[in-house]
């Protein structure tokens, strides 16, 4: 007998794909990725937690955005700031007009800013935006569009004063808007007929 010790080679890589085709089979079945058919088009699996962390991010995005499309407003003053700067205001202005009267010993004080001037003002817009106020022989610049919008504003001003205006105010306030909105349906009316184009003439021969 020889006491040349006997080898025996073994094939690892057979042992360690029967290791792996084990652990394949007896792995939990929720660890198994499905295998899609033949044929069939890809498939995308989305567990819950990336689904709402997709969601999370989608939201925050959004609001971003809207930050970014919304002006930040500034914080209001605070009631002693706003008193400081009226009293500047009013020392500003004072001084303004010492100056001018300097210059214009005859001219009066100028009359007291009030509500019925506001709603003049707009009123004067509106008209001058629908041609009035135009020279003798100059065509009127219109602005039918500027002219809406001060009327508009006019309507604004009487919605949001309802109930806070003295008998006068308000007599003011609406006799002026009626007036301005007369005056737009009037000049809007022209502006429709104006627009319309005769039909043209008939053929030669044909009349």
């Amino acid at each position: 007998m020889s006491d040349t010790p006997k080898f025996e080679v073994i094939d690892r890589r057979k042992m360690k794909a029967d290791e792996e085709r084990e652990s394949r089979e007896t792995a939990a079945p929720e660890a198994i990725t499905p295998v899609p058919e033949p044929g069939a088009g890809p498939q995308l699996v989305v567990n819950e937690s990336s689904r709402e962390a997709a969601a999370k991010e989608a939201d925050a995005h959004a609001a971003g955005q809207d930050r970014e499309q919304a002006p930040e407003m500034p914080p209001p003053p605070t009631a002693a700031e706003s008193t400081e700067q009226k009293a500047a205001y009013d020392a500003s202005s004072k001084r303004l007009e010492d100056l001018i009267r300097a210059q214009n010993p005859a001219m009066g004080a100028p009359p007291q800013v009030g509500f019925e001037h506001l709603v003049q003002q707009f009123y004067v817009t509106a008209m001058i935006q629908m041609g009035a106020g135009a020279q003798e022989g100059q065509r009127p610049q219109i602005d039918i569009l500027g002219a809406r919008g001060t009327i508009d504003l006019l309507g604004v001003l009487a919605e949001k004063t309802r109930g806070n205006l003295s008998e006068a105010e308000d007599r003011t306030l609406q006799s002026v808007l009626f007036d301005a909105r007369m005056a737009f349906l009037e000049l809007t009316s022209m502006i429709n007929v104006q627009g319309v184009q005769a039909p043209p003439p008939p053929p030669p021969g044909k009349r």
